[in-house]
């Protein structure tokens, strides 16, 4: 692991030399981090730089699943659940220490359910192939209860279980940039891109700012890749002004409250909502994660907040399939994420339930190429088309993508249990140490939100702990009492956004997305 200043070291020397970089992804979530690490297999010389912390927006705020969608299936689209099953088997095979198989039960509780979920988890099994974790199978009442020692019991009838998967996604976001630096890619977090440089009308390279210290760099380039996700227009406008936008953005909301609500191993599946999604209840680090939403949104905040009528929602859902209702005030963290959906030119308000996940690339009249849409699951096969594309815009020499057994870094060091102890035990100075030495954080919030996971558990908590955390990073870093009283205080304002407070508006109501 090479420390900050190393990496700026090697940002501008590559600045100052002759050769341009080959490949510069702007963007350092699941899209960007995985451009970086597909390029860097190729041999291609490659940098990544991310305004904020990796993982920041949308990349760590997902339901957790590494997973085909059975969703997309009985949307018909199974080109993409077949390929969603592929590369989970390749994220299992290539991060066991990140991604893990968990066992879902949808129970039933009409009997016109059985016969048509049976049907549709057996064609998902079929779907899955080779790559099956397990049949999918039948359950009576009480296995049903068995597997789900918190699901309400009146009127149950028995359930169908299937498999899947779920991951530690900041966790696995973390893991793709050491494994960029292992290939010789350069990752910088902290490094704002403010805008494009051009030459004969062709995208020459982007003019960078670092954000702690206002350093500014011209990074020349042969080819730029614009995975920024949800903001992704942003950069399309600074290459076009004007330019009609891609991005249809929808927010997804989570809630997580104390596992003792759903006791157990398995997760649990409600097939059909009111706003045409599926809810899950999935257990996670030791508490247990409800969701989600599909929100449309006009905003894009880098911090997105839950809408009561959101909070509402889940925990009516979920009221109506647990014996245990949770209520608002067992709610220990909620958090939001916005999804890069692609609408087509001029985006606009409107359903997004119904919108592709399915990813696009996109290549400007000057080069610019953008990568928008998809989800985790397939983040590597995406990576593979939009540098694919770079490398023609670059004009660089083709080469075969080296990632389908590319092992991530640390996938030989323990599987995701011991993944799971580290986060449940919390932040000592060891893992402090680890997470500013080996994982890039340079703030209280980076180590409690994405490096541990505890802002997302239980934010109460995660406030708690800022105060230690903070002093052992100002020991680390060089900081002072001024800057450990600001980085307290910016982390409990963020934490305040993850706690559910008081009652809900009256009145208000989640539209359902299909209407």
């Amino acid at each position: 692991m090479t420390g900050r200043n190393e990496l700026l070291a090697a940002l501008r020397a590559g600045c100052d030399g002759d050769q341009p970089w080959d490949v510069v992804v702007v963007g350092g979530g699941a899209t960007g981090l995985g451009c970086a690490v597909d390029a860097a297999s190729r041999g291609y010389s490659t940098l990544l730089l991310e305004a904020h912390d990796f993982a920041k927006g949308t990349s760590s705020r997902a339901t957790k699943l590494v997973h085909g969608g059975v969703r997309y299936l009985a949307q018909g689209n199974l080109s993409l659940v077949r390929e969603a099953l592929a590369e989970r088997a390749v994220l299992l095979a290539n991060a066991p220490h990140q991604v893990r198989p968990l066992r879902f039960v949808v129970p039933t509780y009409r009997w016109h359910q059985m016969p048509m979920l049976g049907a549709g988890l057996g064609f998902y099994d079929l779907l899955a192939g080779r790559h099956s974790l397990g049949r999918s199978r039948v359950l009576g009442r009480a296995a049903t209860c068995d597997a789900l020692p918190g699901v309400r019991p009146g009127g149950l009838l028995g359930g169908i279980a299937y498999w899947d998967a779920q991951f530690d996604d900041a966790g696995l976001a973390i893991a793709l940039a050491r494994t960029a630096e292992d290939l010789d890619a350069l990752p910088l977090n902290y490094m704002a891109v403010e805008g494009l440089a051009k030459s004969d009308g062709r995208i020459s390279g982007v003019a960078a700012r670092d954000v702690e210290t206002g350093e500014r760099h011209q990074v020349p380039a042969r080819s730029v890749i614009n995975a920024t996700g949800v903001w992704a227009d942003g950069l399309r406008q600074m290459d076009r002004p004007g330019k009609a936008g891609l991005i249809r953005p929808s927010q997804g909301v989570h809630l997580v409250v104390d596992a003792d609500f759903l006791p157990g191993s398995d997760a649990l599946l409600v097939p059909d909502t009111e706003d045409g999604r599926v809810l899950f209840v999935i257990p996670w680090f030791g508490k247990l994660v409800i969701g989600t939403t599909d929100t449309p949104r006009d905003e894009l905040p880098l911090e997105p907040r839950a809408l009561d009528a959101e909070i509402d929602f889940i925990l009516d859902t979920a009221s109506r399939y647990l014996a245990r209702a949770p209520r608002r005030e067992d709610v220990r963290s909620v958090f939001a994420g916005l999804r890069p959906l692609v609408g087509g030119a001029g985006g606009g308000a409107g359903v997004t339930s119904g919108l592709s996940r399915e990813h696009l690339v996109e290549v400007s009249d000057s080069g610019l190429v953008t990568i928008t849409g998809g989800k985790w699951t397939t983040y590597r096969r995406m990576a593979i088309d939009a540098v694919d594309v770079a490398a023609r815009a670059g004009n660089l020499a083709q080469r075969m993508s080296g990632t389908l057994r590319q092992r991530l870094h640390g996938a030989g060091l323990g599987d995701a249990r011991g993944r799971l102890a580290r986060a449940q035990a919390g932040p000592d100075e060891d893992g402090i140490r680890l997470a500013v030495e080996a994982e890039y954080a340079r703030s209280v919030e980076d180590v409690l939100a994405r490096r541990y996971r505890t802002l997302f558990l239980d934010a109460a908590s995660a406030c708690a702990e800022a105060p230690q955390v903070a002093r052992t990073m100002a020991a680390m870093l060089g900081r002072d009492r001024t800057w450990v009283d600001g980085q307290v205080a910016a982390f409990e304002a963020l934490a305040q956004g993850y706690r559910v407070l008081g009652d809900a508006s009256a009145g208000t109501r989640l539209q359902p997305a299909n209407q």
